[in-house]
């Protein structure tokens, strides 16, 4: 199941952790978008997560990637790290059996460990948001996926908003970047943020929004989430930030899909599109 070139790697990573070069059972994970092998191993008994990234990075993302999931488990917002190994590509962590989390959990939860992860000290920075989101705005406009009368006005009122949105030193926080359902996990009693992949210094209303996304559903809501986030009512100012990165936030996820979905191809307007629930 593991590949041929990563079974020393990661019998030396199980060697080196647990003074055992052999495990008693392996389940690959699969389900999310990740290009990573993602195992749930057992050994001496107890599961653990075991990750092999597949991808030709630069090692200098994955000394990032690392060292932002370490400083994470360190603060009980990821699960313990037992190993990583920069040249091999391979890390193991403790592995959480994930229960079900009702979206009234979450949204009542989750604020509270967005929190204390924007209070760590600063992740590594290496591009301004916004600058993200224009690579992939420029990619779909050159490939022409949809009509330009369908999406002109929606450019429009992008480059408005980019324009006019803060770029406040004090809101740039440790972020995980990448707060999707599935890399948010639930052991019964609280929730873990995994796959650190991502993980930047950024706007921390970039966190808030992605997560917002899955669990706000009105006002009413929204007010108690960021009043749970902020330990304050929101207020106007704040609430008009986020009201604005939640709306980056639609563009860079409607482009990023749009792109990889599409192939490089014009869609046909007329298939049949899903509900987003």
């Amino acid at each position: 199941m593991i590949p041929k070139t990563k079974q020393t790697a990661v019998k030396n990573a199980l060697q080196a952790t647990f003074g055992t070069g052999e495990f008693e059972d392996i389940r690959e994970l699969t389900g999310d978008l990740t290009s990573a092998l993602v195992y749930r191993i057992v050994v001496k008994g107890k599961p653990y997560l075991l990750r092999i990234i597949t991808r030709d990075d630069v090692k200098e993302d994955r000394v990032r990637q690392y060292s932002c999931m370490k400083m994470a488990a360190g603060a009980g917002i990821a699960p313990r790290v037992w190993y990583t190994n920069v040249e091999d590509k391979v890390s193991i962590t403790d592995f959480i059996e994930a229960q079900p989390f009702s979206i009234k959990d979450a949204r009542a939860q989750l604020p509270g460990l967005i929190r204390r992860l924007h209070a760590l000290p600063p992740f590594p920075k290496l591009m301004n948001y916004f600058e993200t989101i224009d690579i992939f705005v420029r990619r779909f406009q050159e490939l022409k996926l949809l009509p330009a009368v369908w999406t002109d006005e929606v450019f429009r009122q992008y480059a408005r908003l980019s324009g006019v949105y803060p770029l406040n030193a004090e809101d740039l926080v440790s972020c995980h970047n990448d707060l999707k359902p599935e890399n948010i996990l639930f052991d019964g009693a609280r929730p873990w943020f995994v796959d650190w992949e991502a993980a930047l210094l950024n706007d921390r209303y970039a966190d808030l929004a992605l997560v917002s996304n899955f669990v706000v559903t009105n006002d009413e809501e929204e007010a108690d989430f960021l009043k749970r986030y902020f330990g304050e009512d929101a207020g106007e100012y704040r609430s008009a930030r986020f009201f604005l990165m939640c709306q980056a936030a639609h563009m860079f996820y409607f482009t990023v899909f749009m792109i990889f979905g599409s192939q490089g191809k014009p869609f046909d307007i007329n298939i049949m599109k899903p509900d987003f629930r």
